[in-house]
C-alpha cells in the first residue's frame, strides 16, 4: 500500500517506465520469428534446437513467474523490477555475442529470469500506483496495448535489424531501453509496504518447471515427424508428477505462491483463459506465417515482419477502446466477443492463406481487432478480481497465462508444422534426406533445386492452412467457454472482485 499518493506526472511516467519493461519482455517473445532462419543457418542449429531457442524463454519464465510475484509482495515490486532490468540487460549482451547454439539457449533462459522478475512487478506497480478505478482501467489498457503492439512489432524490428546488422543486434537493442528504465524507476515507482509474512518457495518453482518441461517435451514428441511413444510417455509422466507435486504443495503451504481459491471467481478464471488464448493466437500465427512467407514465398525478413504486424493495425485501437469502454460494455462483450471476432478473422485469413494476399491481410487485421478487445480487459479481469494484498500473485498468474499461451503456440504449432510438413511432403527420389525433416532443412538441402523447393513449398502450404483451421477452432471454443463464465458480467456490471464474485 502507498504511504503517499503519486502525482499525476509520476503516475503516467510510471506507466511509461513499466510499459518499456513490458515492451522488452514481449518483444523478445516474437523478435526471433523473422531471425530464426538466419540463426539456424549461421549457428548450424537443427530443427529441434531452433524450437528450443524459441521455447527456452517462455518455458523458464512460466516456471519462475509465480514465485517472482511472491518475491515482489515480500521484498517490494520496485526492487524486483530493478533487479529484473539488470539481469535482462546482462543476458541480452550474452545472447548477442553467443558463439554457439547452447550458449544462446542458456542466454535465452537467463533473459527469462530477468523477465520473470520484471513482469509481475509491472502490473503490481500499476495496481498500487493508480488509486482511481477508471484511471487504472485505462492504464491497464495501455499496458495491454503495449503488449499487443510489441508482440506484433517483434518480427518487424527483427527484420529491420537483420537488413542492416548481424543477428546479435536483435538482442543488443534491449540494452539502451534497460538503461533508461534503470534511471527512471527509482524516481517514479511507488514504495509499497512489503508484506514480510509472504515466503518465496523454491520447491514450488521447481515443481512448476517440471510440469511445464514435461508438457513441452510431450507435445513436441507427439506432434513431431518421428514420434517416440516411450519418450512421450516419460514426458507425460514427468509433467503429471510435477503438476501433482505443485498442487499438493500449494494446498499445504500457509502462504502458497498460487492460491487456487482465486479461481472460484468466474471473471478471474475467464481472464486467465482469455489471456492464454490471446498469446497462443498471436504467437502461433506469427510463427507459422513468417516461416511460410520467408521460406516459401521468398519474402525478406522485413517484408514478412511487416505482413504479420498488420494484426497491430486492428489490435492497437481496439485495445485502447476496450479499456475505455469496459465500464459500459462489460467483460463478457469484450472478452468473449473479441475472441469470436478473432475466430472470424482466422477463417478469413484461411481463405486467403496461400491465395490473394489482400484477403489474408484482411483476416489478420480482423484477428488483431478481436485480440485487442480481449487483451485490453483480460488483465483487468485478473488483477481487478483479487484484493490489493494479492496484487503480486495475480500479476504473476496473469503473466503465466500470457507466457503459457506463447509457450504452447511454439511447442504445439511449431512442432505440428514440422510434423505435418513431414507427412505431406513428396520429394523427388534423389532429394537429400534432410529435406524431409523440415522446411528449413529442405531450403538448405535443396541448393536451388526447383523440384525440391516446389515440393517443400506445397507441403508447408498444406501444413500452414491446417494450422490456421486448428487455431480458429481453438479460439471459437474459448469464446464459448469465456462467454459462459462471464454470463453475469454484461453491460453495466462492475468488473472488480468486490462487486462480483460468483463461485464456480
Amino acid at each position: 500500500m502507498n504511504t503517499t499518493p503519486l502525482s499525476p506526472l509520476r503516475r503516467w511516467l510510471l506507466l511509461a517506465t513499466v510499459s518499456a519493461g513490458v515492451m522488452l519482455i514481449t518483444l523478445d517473445n516474437t523478435i526471433l520469428y523473422t531471425a530464426l532462419p538466419t540463426l539456424t543457418e549461421e549457428l548450424g542449429a537443427s530443427a529441434s534446437e531452433s524450437l528450443w531457442i524459441l521455447n527456452a524463454y517462455p518455458l523458464v519464465m512460466c516456471g519462475l513467474l509465480l514465485g517472482a510475484g511472491t518475491l515482489g509482495d515480500r521484498y517490494g515490486h520496485r526492487r524486483l523490477f530493478l533487479l529484473g532490468l539488470v539481469v535482462f540487460g546482462a543476458a541480452s549482451v550474452v545472447a548477442a555475442f553467443a558463439p554457439a547454439v547452447g550458449v544462446l539457449i542458456a542466454a535465452r533462459a537467463l533473459l527469462a529470469v530477468g523477465a520473470a522478475c520484471m513482469m509481475p512487478a509491472t502490473l503490481a506497480l500499476i495496481r498500487i500506483g493508480f488509486d482511481d478505478v477508471r484511471e487504472r482501467n485505462l492504464a491497464v489498457a495501455v499496458w495491454g496495448a503495449i503488449s499487443v503492439v510489441a508482440a506484433a512489432m517483434g518480427p518487424i524490428v527483427g527484420g529491420v535489424l537483420l537488413e542492416a546488422f548481424w543477428w546479435g543486434s536483435v538482442f543488443l537493442i534491449n540494452v539502451p531501453v534497460v538503461l533508461v528504465a534503470l534511471v527512471l524507476t527509482p524516481w517514479v515507482a511507488p514504495r509499497p509496504r512489503p508484506d514480510r509474512s509472504t515466503r518465496w518457495d523454491a520447491p514450488s518453482s521447481v515443481d512448476a518447471m517440471l510440469t511445464l518441461t514435461g508438457t513441452v517435451f510431450a507435445i513436441k514428441e507427439a506432434t513431431g515427424p518421428d514420434p517416440s511413444w516411450p519418450r512421450f510417455a516419460a514426458a507425460v509422466g514427468v509433467g503429471l508428477v510435477g503438476g501433482w507435486l505443485f498442487v499438493r504443495r500449494q494446498r499445504r503451504l500457509e502462504h502458497p505462491v498460487l492460491d487456487f481459491a482465486v479461481f472460484r471467481n468466474r471473471a478471474f478464471s475467464a481472464g486467465v483463459i482469455a489471456a492464454a488464448c490471446s498469446m497462443f493466437v498471436i504467437g502461433g500465427v506469427q510463427l507459422v506465417t513468417t516461416q511460410r512467407y520467408q521460406l516459401v514465398a521468398g519474402f525478406t525478413p522485413l517484408q514478412s515482419g511487416l505482413l504479420v504486424a498488420t494484426m497491430a493495425l486492428g489490435s492497437l485501437p481496439a485495445s485502447l477502446a476496450g479499456g475505455a469502454t469496459l465500464h459500459r460494455l462489460g467483460l463478457r462483450v469484450l472478452v468473449a466477443g473479441g475472441l469470436g471476432l478473432a475466430a472470424l478473422g482466422l477463417v478469413i485469413a484461411r481463405l486467403g492463406g496461400v491465395g490473394p494476399l489482400g484477403l489474408f491481410v484482411a483476416g489478420l487485421v480482423v484477428t488483431g481487432v478481436g485480440m485487442g478487445l480481449t487483451m485490453s480487459v483480460a488483465s483487468t479481469a485478473i488483477i481487478g478480481n483479487v484484493p490489493a494484498r494479492q496484487a503480486g500473485m495475480a500479476s504473476s498468474v496473469e503473466e503465466v497465462s500470457y507466457e503459457f499461451g506463447n509457450l504452447l503456440a511454439v511447442a504445439l504449432l511449431g512442432s505440428l508444422a514440422t510434423g505435418l510438413y513431414a507427412r505431406f511432403v513428396r520429394l523427388p527420389d534423389d532429394a537429400p534426406a534432410a529435406a524431409a525433416d523440415s522446411l528449413i532443412g529442405a531450403v538448405d538441402a535443396a541448393q536451388g533445386d526447383p523440384g525440391i523447393l516446389a515440393a517443400a513449398g506445397v507441403a508447408y502450404d498444406a501444413a500452414f492452412l491446417t494450422i490456421l483451421v486448428v487455431v480458429a477452432v481453438i479460439v471459437a471454443l474459448t469464446a464459448l467457454v469465456t462467454g459462459r463464465l462471464l454470463r453475469h458480467h454484461g453491460p453495466g456490471t462492475p468488473a472488480g472482485a468486490h462487486e462480483s464474485n460468483h463461485p464456480l
